[in-house]
């Protein structure tokens, strides 16, 4: 099937966007399927589904006007709670859109990446993310990193036993163990920290999300539910961004 190339920066609404400032990395939690399909007497199935035609919107727009990584929240660790055919629901979305998405995201020259744990997925949404990244591993343009069975304070306990690990075998010692030490055994390894955080649905809380690369982070908090979500949104959220004053703790003095 022949896909037609994105045209980078081609997007709607994108007067008052400073291309030269865009942030790097943007995270977003996509938050408020279900209640989507509920003001709509639907089932929360289809209130999934219209979240992954949002996340297929943002992707796009992203990659086109030069985003470097988007980070999406896709799987918690406390999403496992939830009702069995829901979870199932979830996992089944995941292997359809990778399946579905892969040509298109591949010739764009998307990345695709997975944080979390893994191996806690089902077999086959595990074979549809390992040949997805094996698939883009060497493309260049846009990361999209997928939080997958993800949760903030397990990858920091994760990171302490590596480097509590480290310092018993003496591959490292204690005395050098600082901040970007500490980074580089975070799953998100490699990659910037966010600079813009988007959660969607009006909710004022992280959720157990990237708790330790949030730390400066600009959050801005979208009442929209998520699968009304779109490009206009996105560059909304984005404009809110560049007109903030990042001083990361300290002051300017020009």
């Amino acid at each position: 099937m022949w896909l037609k190339a994105w045209k980078q920066n081609k997007v709607d609404s994108m007067d008052q966007i400073a291309l030269e400032r865009l942030p790097r990395h943007i995270a977003i939690i996509m938050d408020g399927n279900g209640r989507w399909a509920q003001k709509r007497a639907l089932p929360r199935s289809m209130g999934h589904r219209a979240g992954v035609e949002a996340l297929r919107k943002v992707v796009k727009a992203c990659s086109k006007i030069g985003i470097e990584v988007l980070t999406v929240y896709a799987f918690s660790t406390e999403n496992w709670s939830r009702p069995k055919d829901e979870v199932g629901v979830l996992m089944t979305l995941l292997t359809e859109y990778l399946r579905k998405e892969l040509q298109e995201l591949h010739q764009n020259n998307v990345v695709i990446r997975a944080i979390g744990g893994i191996a806690g997925l089902p077999r086959e949404a595990q074979r549809e993310l390992e040949n997805s990244m094996k698939h883009t591993r060497n493309n260049t343009g846009l990361i999209l990193n997928l939080a997958l069975n993800y949760g903030g304070r397990s990858e920091i306990i994760g990171a302490v036993k590596t480097l509590c690990s480290d310092v018993l075998s003496g591959k490292q010692k204690i005395e050098e163990i600082g901040e970007a030490q500490f980074s580089d055994v975070l799953f998100t390894k490699g990659l910037p920290d966010p600079d813009l955080m988007i959660r969607t649905s009006g909710e004022m809380r992280l959720s157990n999300f990237l708790l330790w690369q949030l730390a400066y982070t600009e959050i801005v908090v979208i009442e929209d539910l998520w699968p009304d979500f779109g490009e206009k949104t996105l560059l909304d959220a984005i404009k809110t961004y560049q007109k903030r004053d990042r001083r990361f703790g300290g002051i300017h003095t020009d």
